[in-house]
């Protein structure tokens, strides 16, 4: 079993900053990637970023890309998204993911609120 828990969300105006943490514990060896997911009012849950463990590659969905960065620290088995820019439709509950594999997400956070105001 793997636990997650995500840190770092609260209210910003538009344009400002913030950073998100998840930190991974239990069995945390042979992770493939983890990733950040989010869920606005009355949307689906969607793909923010993602990163592999081993290698660092990234991917970020459009609306993110050039304002979000994703990244880790193997060794505190941490994950950050730090998210700059901020708009209104930013606003969503934001989601960390772990992955062992390249096909499913099998683990999730609890989830922590960012709310960007005009």
């Amino acid at each position: 079993q793997v636990q997650l828990a995500e840190s770092g969300g609260g209210l910003v105006q538009a344009g400002g900053s913030l950073r998100l943490s998840c930190a991974a514990s239990g069995r945390t060896f042979s992770v493939y990637a983890m990733g950040w997911f989010r869920q606005g009012p009355g949307k689906e849950r969607e793909f923010v970023a993602s990163i592999t463990w081993i290698g660092g590659r990234t991917d970020y969905t459009d609306s993110v890309q050039g304002r979000f960065t994703i990244s880790r620290d193997n060794a505190k088995n941490t994950m950050y998204l730090q998210m700059d820019s901020l708009k209104p439709e930013d606003t969503a509950v934001y989601y960390c993911a772990l992955a062992h594999s390249r096909t499913t997400w099998s683990y999730w956070g609890q989830g922590t609120q960012v709310t960007v105001s005009l």
